[in-house]
């Protein structure tokens, strides 16, 4: 592993040798092609975005150049050695905590800390003491935690088992995993689908810092500009790299195609000029050497194909009646799971023509507010009033997830919609995107776009007064995106919309509630405000990944005991090993003759101050482990 000289990881690279060169490969997948002759080069460093349209094959890009794919032609090459990380599609659970996790995903510094703890030849010994120091070792715990709490885990869910969590907060544990690994080559691929909005950006400013190359597949634009320097476009079966990000490329992108689309033109206009000369004078005697010029010119014109026109993305939602305001309020409500208020003594109001982004950070509860507009939960005290001709449009991730995956598009609008004629549901289909051919496709075989597109469909399908979107971008594509936000401007409806996509709030939203502590309030400020507030770190409530499970005391068994004292033990061995590193490395730093060097008394009074935070990091843990085995053993 490449010594990490910081928290967050040292400045990029500034040397371009090639990470990763592309050449001429082709690939196919039953027979269509996805690859034809495509070559880039991504030099070390870089922050690339892969952007294309869904099915172009960025997630097979990504399986070949891991090698889990064979070519059909053409190399990809990387750098003997270069180590290549990205993130799994599932997470497990197991009993081991979050922050050991993490740290195991250095499977290199893992290793040596196994065999430090067994080793007796002193050879051995020194060389492993050696190459700990040389890997930063001391301080991977301290840098294991910034990254987590950067993700939403605070200090004592870094001490839970993995199992604790939910998928999706295990998916966040495996990217904080492959972020302190620090690979030579990071694939991510849409990463910021389970982070809240906070995680987002705090992972954008984490990889706009990464020390070595990162590729990204993403349809968050915000993402694709603040993170990336280059974006590498999938288009065609071909791979173009362009410098800037995701709105430089857009820009470009536009030029060139008005550039191709006058040359088309300019050539098929001189085409049809030399035709017409051919076709009027080829029988004449007096003219057949200039005609027949002038079909080898024709012969020997290049064809400059126009670029295609973008496929059509597309919402089309029904427009509701106008009902009379309020469509919705609320009186001192409060609203939980079970005897547990999650929110409490809400005076909300809602009219038609509002459009609210609810802010907050994970476990607020702005998914339970949306849950309880939408009637799918109650209240348990206080009174909602809703217009008594009120419909409501409900989508969340998991009604995706929640399609059958064994019957078609076209199934599922039946069956809500059985006196329908067929040309009617096709219809509604094609309006949200889905043309002849998916309408007819098992659900299970759609793209996630498709499903996201089906559920927007069937959520909106009695043209509700009231639409609330918990996350509906997550299987988006940028173009979706954009067309989402003219539907939803377009909409007539109220809108009530949680998103990490910034951009997509920016577009719509009108009004912001800040959902905190409880509480839902208006926030005073715009969306540039609460990005910097989220940002500064400076928020006076801790985050909170999960809300702990509420359980009655009861004395531990004696393994448990046992455990907590392991657990103790363990943690007091991290600070005693730390303190020889301290004790070392201020040996170190006390030789004059260190100073000769600049550049080496810098790096190792870096890697003291890491081991100073490391120090406290670990003391911090030490005592947490006390104070569980005085209290478990007190009870």
């Amino acid at each position: 592993m490449l010594a990490a000289e910081g928290i967050d990881g040292p400045p990029p690279m500034r040397h371009a040798a090639p990470m990763l060169r592309i050449d001429d490969i082709s690939y196919s997948i039953q027979g269509r092609p996805l690859f034809a002759g495509a070559s880039a080069t991504v030099p070390e460093g870089h922050k690339v975005g892969l952007v294309g349209p869904n099915g172009a094959g960025k997630t097979t890009l990504f399986r070949l150049i891991r090698g889990e794919t064979q070519l059909d032609g053409g190399e990809i090459s990387l750098p003997n050695r270069a180590r290549i990380g990205g993130v799994a599609q599932e997470s497990p659970a197991t009993g081991r905590s979050v922050l050991d996790t993490v740290l195991d995903a250095d499977q290199e510094r893992t290793a040596l800390m196994t065999e430090s703890a067994t080793a007796t030849d002193p050879h051995r010994i020194a060389e492993i003491q050696t190459r700990l120091t040389d890997i930063d070792a001391w301080s991977a715990e301290a840098r294991a935690a910034t990254i987590l709490d950067g993700l939403g885990f605070n200090t004592a869910d870094q001490a839970r088992p993995t199992s604790d969590f939910s998928g999706g907060w295990r998916m966040r544990v495996a990217l904080a995993g492959v972020l302190f690994a620090q690979p030579d080559l990071l694939l991510l691929d849409e990463p910021t689908n389970y982070l809240d909005l906070e995680g987002a950006l705090w992972l954008e400013g984490y990889l706009a810092r990464y020390p070595h190359t990162v590729i990204i597949i993403s349809h968050d634009r915000g993402l694709l500009n603040r993170a990336v320097g280059h974006i590498l476009h999938l288009e065609n079966k071909k791979l173009t790299l362009y410098t800037g990000g995701y709105d430089s490329f857009t820009r470009i992108r536009a030029e060139k195609r008005a550039l191709l689309a006058a040359e088309a033109k300019k050539q098929s206009d001189r085409r049809a000029h030399l035709q017409s000369f051919v076709d009027r004078f080829g029988a004449k005697a007096s003219k057949a050497r200039q005609a027949q010029a002038r079909v080898k010119m024709l012969a020997k014109m290049e064809p400059i194909t126009a670029p295609e026109e973008a496929k059509f993305h597309r919402f089309t939602f029904p427009q509701p009646e106008e009902l009379s305001p309020p469509i919705v309020a609320m009186e001192g409500v409060s609203v939980g799971y079970g005897d547990r208020a999650v929110l409490k003594k809400l005076h909300l109001r809602i009219d038609q023509d509002d459009r609210i982004a609810l802010l907050g950070r994970n476990g607020q509860g702005k998914s339970t507010l949306s849950k309880l507009l939408a009637e799918r939960l109650g209240t348990m005290e206080g009174k909602v009033t809703r217009s008594s001709k009120l419909r409501v449009g409900y989508f969340a991730q998991h009604q995706v997830d929640e399609l059958h995956l064994d019957e078609t598009p076209l199934d599922h609008i039946r069956s809500i919609r059985p006196n329908e004629g067929q040309a009617k549901q096709r219809a509604r289909l094609a309006g949200f995107g889905l043309m002849e051919a998916q309408a007819e496709t098992k659900v299970g075989q759609l793209s996630g776009g498709q499903k996201a597109r089906l559920s927007l469909l069937l959520a909106t399908i009695d043209a509700p007064h009231l639409l609330v979107l918990d996350e509906p971008t997550n299987h988006l594509d940028i173009e979706s995106r954009e067309a989402l936000s003219e539907a939803l401007n377009d909409y007539t409806g109220a809108v009530v919309l949680v998103s990490h996509d910034m951009h997509l709030l920016g577009l719509v939203a009108d009004r912001l509630w800040l959902v905190k502590d409880g509480a839902v309030a208006p926030y005073d400020g715009d969306l540039d405000d609460y990005r910097k507030f989220l940002l500064s770190g400076d928020a006076p409530a801790e985050k909170t990944a999960e809300p702990a499970k509420p359980a009655a005391p009861k004395r531990p068994s004696r393994d448990a005991v046992l455990a907590l004292r392991a657990e103790a033990r363990k943690a007091e061995e991290r600070v005693q090993k730390l303190t020889e590193m301290m004790g070392k490395l201020d040996v170190k730093l006390a030789d004059p003759g260190l100073y000769n060097d600049p550049y080496e008394a810098e790096k190792w009074g870096k890697k003291r101050a890491e081991a100073v935070r490391a120090l406290a990091f670990a003391e911090e843990l030490w005592m947490g482990a006390l104070e569980k085995l005085e209290a478990a053993e007190n009870v």
